[in-house]
């Protein structure tokens, strides 16, 4: 498994955030957050453009010849169509006679992109997957959103899933529950409700200011979903790979926030020096977050040949997966 991935150059900082929100000094959002700065895509960088960008830098180390099926993640098309990930294919140079499609997932993206791969894998109908994942939620934002311009930040990221993986990825357990689509949400834009004229602001219940054309997330509610789910979601995963926590070398989740992050780890049970936190200077990419974190940890040593590492993701939708790797 290959694994870059692609940044954007600008940076938001926890200082130029406090000074649009004063209340909201630097060190009271690392505190919460865990995060310092975060990157952002620019005003004509979509996440198209940022596919390119990684994969081009994993063509480096790759010859592009090999890949015949692309798996590509995003809730930022360019388009409702054609597909991106057709015009990925085109604007990489990759061959025609292979396979290209489009899904549609958030934070538990890139562990289905591992299910799907290897289920392309294992019915011979790949060889190389090039699984892609690409995400710009600060698009979606409203200007005066602190708290979840605080938490996103915007990031690609290309991974090569060769047909030599498969004894490697091991067995997946993967959990849909859409009771709480509209917990986080993008309401205005695609067919339910038509594009019109500009959204109006105005104020729920909570006191939260909404705009039905930006992102609306409801913390709590994701919160509490995410305490029931994840606990459930490891406890089966490692049940049907037939280990135990202590078989596993390295645990890494989606990195949502770090203080979600640190209530699961201590509800799953995890040593913290086998929990990647580590989300300070590029803030929670959505599905790009652990496959930054599996080259992170590849790059400074903290994962090696031969170690079993947990992979979990949950989110939007609701939709969750796990799974456990053979580095």
């Amino acid at each position: 498994m290959r694994i870059v991935s692609y940044l954007p150059e600008n940076i938001l900082s926890n200082e130029e955030l406090s000074e649009l929100f004063p209340e909201w000094t630097p060190k009271k959002i690392e505190k919460k957050l865990g995060v310092r700065e975060r990157r952002i895509s620019a005003p004509d960088e979509t996440a198209l453009d940022m596919a390119v960008k990684a994969c081009e830098r994993l063509f480096e180390s790759v010859d592009r010849n090999i890949i015949d099926f692309i798996l590509l993640c995003t809730q930022s098309p360019d388009f409702f169509l054609p597909t991106s990930a057709c015009i990925l294919q085109d604007r990489l140079g990759l061959r025609t006679e292979i396979g290209a499609l489009d899904y549609n997932l958030g934070c538990s993206g890139y562990v289905y992109g591992l299910s799907l791969a290897k289920g392309l894998l294992s019915a011979t109908i790949a060889e190389n997957v090039l699984l892609v994942v690409s995400e710009t939620y600060s698009k979606h934002l409203h200007p005066q959103d602190k708290g979840n311009r605080s938490i996103f930040g915007d990031a690609a990221s290309a991974t090569l899933i060769s047909k030599d993986m498969l004894p490697k990825i091991h067995e997946f357990v993967l959990g849909t529950d859409g009771r709480g689509w509209n917990n986080l949400i993008i309401p205005n834009g695609a067919m339910r409700n038509r594009p019109k004229q500009k959204a109006t602001d105005w104020i729920d219940e909570n006191g939260i200011l909404r705009n039905d054309d930006m992102l609306f997330m409801n913390g709590p509610e994701i919160f509490n979903f995410t305490i029931k789910a994840v606990p459930i979601l490891i406890k089966q995963v490692l049940q049907k790979n037939n280990v135990n926590m202590d078989d596993i070398d390295y645990v890494i989740f989606h990195q949502a926030n770090q203080y979600m992050l640190q209530y699961l780890r201590e509800l799953v049970g995890v040593n913290e020096d086998k929990f990647f936190i580590d989300m300070a200077e590029t803030g929670n990419t959505v599905s790009a977050t652990i496959p930054i974190a599996l080259e992170k940890c590849l790059k400074e040593g903290r994962i090696k040949s031969g170690d079993k590492v947990l992979l979990a993701g949950f989110g939007v939708g609701y939709s969750y997966g796990a799974t456990i790797i053979t580095i």
